[in-house]
């Protein structure tokens, strides 16, 4: 008794710290930029007086890609977390899997084949088309984990076909001619600028529905990761949970590509630092905090991309890339060294 309170403590602090260090950040994010603007300007601002230029920047520009941030980071978070059930391989990820960059092409060739026709593809649709995208190289990689046993060599033909999804969506966009088009390069690399309301309103509400329904699936997720035998005797039914956690991640997935573009490591490498953080693997406690952990990395490593070099500004997946990859590798060797 006295352990479980230990660890529920433990629990609760950690997720403390978490919600604290993104609250931080945020309000980092809303002060600095290529127009520095201090906690009084932004007090004024919220008291409904100051500049309008400060007003147009803070409402319109930054407070909406700090929540986009903070929702998009999260569900991909969850989305790796997802996955790495799914497989029972914590190196499993959306990026890593080509799932990320499969959404990324459908939804470049969507826009390119409606534009053509003078059509412009809603939030909705273009959220629609990156979830089919996340579906198909999803059932791909299923189909190669039937022929593939080894989980190494899997993620290994998920890195290649990401790699050839990737390719035809530069190809598609390098080679466009409507000026639109041409303007996707930024979104193609990962980021989260131009981001409006209705698009924050929209990944809202689909990321929540996303989130809830694996925070439902906890206790048969926590049996799945047991063993399947173990699960079945707990009366979970398989094959509906593994289409549950296909259509969760892969909506996740989408959405975050279909507003941001591909954002790279962080489905793969946050997992992995929240079970350090909370000392613990158990669904119900890793989905609360993978979505907060995702939301505090992809917060800083925004904030970063957009302030480092201002007005220039680095593509997410950069940063995201540059922070995360010793964290994979250095899994990676624990792994293969024997340790957990």
């Amino acid at each position: 008794m006295k352990r479980d309170k230990t660890s529920g403590t433990r629990y609760v602090s950690a997720l403390a710290g978490l919600a604290v260090l993104l609250f931080l950040l945020a309000v980092l994010n809303l002060c600095l930029g290529s127009s520095a603007i201090s906690l009084r300007e932004i007090g004024h601002l919220l008291r409904g007086s100051g500049e309008s230029t400060a007003y147009d920047i803070v409402y319109n520009i930054r407070l909406p890609r700090i929540l986009a941030g903070i929702l998009l980071g999260g569900a991909l978070s969850i989305s790796g977390y997802l996955l790495q059930i799914f497989f029972a391989n914590p190196i499993a990820g959306p990026y890593v899997l080509g799932i990320s960059s499969g959404a990324k092409l459908t939804v470049a060739l969507a826009m390119v084949f409606l534009l053509g026709k003078g059509i412009t593809l809603s939030a909705l649709g273009m959220t629609l088309t990156a979830f089919l995208g996340s579906l198909l190289v999803m059932g791909f990689v299923l189909l190669l984990s039937g022929k593939i046993k080894n989980m190494s060599l899997l993620v290994v033909a998920g890195v290649m076909v990401g790699y050839i999804c990737s390719a035809v969506t530069d190809f598609v966009v390098t080679f466009a001619d409507d000026s639109n088009i041409v303007n996707l390069h930024n979104w193609s690399m990962g980021s989260l600028s131009g981001i409006q309301w209705s698009g924050v309103r929209l990944s809202a509400t689909l990321i929540m529905l996303g989130v809830l329904a694996a925070f439902f699936l906890s206790k048969p997720m926590g049996a799945y990761r047991l063993g399947e035998t173990y699960a079945r005797s707990m009366g979970v039914n398989i094959r509906g949970l593994r289409i549950a956690l296909i259509l969760i991640s892969s909506l996740l997935s989408g959405v975050v590509t279909a507003f941001a573009g591909p954002i790279s490591f962080v489905g793969i490498a946050v997992p992995h630092l929240i079970r350090g953080w909370i000392r613990s693997d158990e669904p119900i406690r890793m989905i609360p905090a993978c979505f907060l952990g995702g939301s505090v990395v992809t917060l800083m490593c925004d904030g970063i991309a957009r302030t480092l070099f201002a007005p220039t500004e680095l593509s997410i997946s950069s940063v995201t890339a540059v922070f995360l990859v010793p964290v994979v590798l250095t899994m990676m060797v624990r792994r293969k060294g024997g340790r957990p």
